[in-house]
């Protein structure tokens, strides 16, 4: 149990600037227990991550530990939104993986606590946690509270697609600004089902988490009992030498896939489930089996977005826990995989209760019989591409129209803002991928615009970027190959008829192939002019398909 420093002459210069740190030699003698946390000032799920920490930090030391706190970055989405700052969002998770990697081996500490919230910052340190392979557990701040606004509950997907309709003329200025001053009303993670509490949810079903992370709100003082909870579970993990490579095995990324279909997560977990798969070195885990399990799996909830239930919603029904009952009770979960706090799925789920079954359906009597996310193949997307079916209205999940081709999500903004997308069109977003964004931008402002437009059941859209977890409609992301990698996106025309089929995962071109190879014969992909972070980032990140992951030189 004692940390390096204590244990020879060696380690008397270490120790001396320990000792200036004001540790004592009873502080010196204990496990160091690095709390890396993402406290920031500029993101709302992160600003009161410095309470969540310290409470974290008096678990470990009521049980013998010694807490060091320790920073991360991170970048809010929301705000980094429809500008050149979204470029920087999903490289960060490799920065945010690579600096806690740094941290935790420089400092030669023995366990570690996660303290994040949103979007990349969990899923870059679950990176670095199979990375490092201490013993480990995750805390999240938790979800903020939806708003109300006009009688109507809110989030921020709310907000852009307020204003999407006063850019069509659908709301004037008076009701967009009562939206601007309500919609997220509290700190905390964005509230609904979208990419940061998709991932937080889902840190419950990998195993890395105790119950209630996912779905705690963050202004509930119980959230503080959690991350005290988790500061004591650590030192449990560490006193039996449980480290993350025992939990992050096959059958917990199955577990995490199984429930991201129950409960409509995001399509962003696609890429980080497999990032994170990647960092485990668990080789089971592939955008071919995702189908397979969304086939089989239930999708239970219908949360924001894709529903009129919030976050706070699923954990007063039961959370994640009650979602892993039923699922578990239909043989769709493994019951063995070992989770933080040393007991088993089975074990959670047998001590789960489902509190309302309108926002946790039983799987005898689901929001449908599939999952919620689709992975879409065809002549335009040879390596997959993903659909968030749960929010897709119905009228949408079969549709041929004709492409309306941008080279950059700024052009088709302009077009879909000025109404010159009309029902029934394929609008084709491209060049926004890892390596043509570069950086692979979420797309919440399009997405929104042509909902708040009123098109959402009327008009498509695919691009090689991504979608925030709040963006809904038939909207297709993660198209691979991307256009700047040769992609066959990357030559459709204006006016070519795009055929989609989410229930039969087909997306076509319908274009004869002897014209596609021709086109692709003659295509040279552009390539955007980048500096520093972007520039190198950009010679070294994978394809989408693979989690857009940095490569191995």
């Amino acid at each position: 149990m004692k940390n390096v420093f204590s244990e020879s002459t060696d380690m008397s210069s270490q120790r001396s600037l320990l000792r200036a740190l004001g540790w004592s030699d009873s502080d010196i003698n204990k496990p160091i227990v690095g709390v890396i946390c993402a406290q920031s000032e500029i993101i709302p799920g992160h600003m009161h991550l410095d309470a969540i920490a310290r409470a974290a930090a008096e678990g470990v030391i009521a049980a013998g530990g010694k807490p060091v706190i320790m920073p991360s970055i991170g970048v809010c989405d929301g705000i980094a939104m429809g500008h050149a700052g979204m470029r920087y969002s999903l490289p960060s998770r490799e920065i945010i993986a690579d600096s806690a990697e740094i941290l935790l081996r420089a400092h030669a500490v023995q366990a570690a606590i996660f303290i994040g919230n949103c979007d990349k910052i969990i899923p870059g340190m679950l990176m670095a946690c199979a990375r490092v392979n201490i013993p480990s557990i995750f805390v999240s701040g938790g979800p903020m509270l939806a708003g109300r606004v006009r009688g109507r509950k809110t989030s921020l997907s709310t907000m852009f697609e307020e204003v999407g309709a006063y850019n069509a003329g659908r709301a004037d200025e008076a009701e967009l600004k009562d939206f601007e001053c309500g919609a997220c009303p509290t700190c905390g993670s964005c509230s609904g089902m979208f990419t940061a509490n998709s991932l937080n949810c889902l840190t419950e079903a990998l195993g890395m988490a105790l119950p209630g992370n996912g779905t705690l709100p963050m202004v509930y003082s119980q959230r503080l009992a959690l991350a005290r909870d988790s500061g004591e579970a650590v030192m449990k993990l560490l006193e039996n030498n449980v480290r993350p490579l025992d939990i992050l095995t096959e059958k917990a990324f199955k577990n995490a896939e199984t429930v991201d279909m129950a409960i409509g997560a995001s399509t962003n977990t696609v890429l980080h489930l497999l990032a994170v798969a990647n960092e485990a070195k668990v080789k089971g885990v592939s955008i071919d089996i995702m189908n397979g399990i969304s086939e089989r799996t239930p999708n239970l909830c219908r949360l924001a977005p894709a529903g009129e239930h919030y976050i706070e919603e699923l954990h007063e029904a039961g959370g994640i826990s009650a979602v892993i009952k039923e699922l578990y009770g239909a043989g769709l979960i493994e019951g063995d995989a070992l989770t933080v706090g040393l007991k088993t799925m089975k074990e959670i789920a047998e001590g789960a209760h489902n509190r309302d079954t309108s926002i946790i359906r039983p799987v005898s009597n689901p929001c449908s019989k599939s999952g919620g996310l689709v992975i879409l193949k065809g002549n335009l997307a040879k390596d997959g591409c993903v659909v968030k079916k749960s929010a897709v209205d119905e009228a949408m999940l079969k549709h041929s129209g004709p492409a309306r081709c941008f080279d950059s999500e700024e052009e088709a903004m302009q077009a879909i803002s000025s109404g010159k997308i009309v029902k029934g069109d394929v609008v084709v977003i491209r060049y926004e991928g890892p390596v043509g964004g570069p950086g692979m931008r979420e797309m919440l402002t399009p997405t929104s615009a042509i909902v708040g437009a009123g098109l959402g059941a009327d008009v498509a859209l695919i691009t090689d970027g991504r979608f925030s977890g709040a963006t809904r409609g038939a909207a297709i992301g993660h198209v691979c190959p991307e256009a700047a990698a040769g992609g066959v996106i990357g030559v459709v025309k204006d006016g070519d008829i795009i055929e989609i089929n989410i229930p039969e995962g087909k997306l076509e071109l319908k274009v004869p192939q002897a014209e596609i190879e021709k086109r692709l014969r003659e295509f040279t992909p552009l390539k955007k002019q980048v500096t520093g972070y972007l520039k190198r980032y950009r010679e070294s990140v994978s394809s989408a398909s693979e989690g857009a992951v940095l490569k191995d030189k």
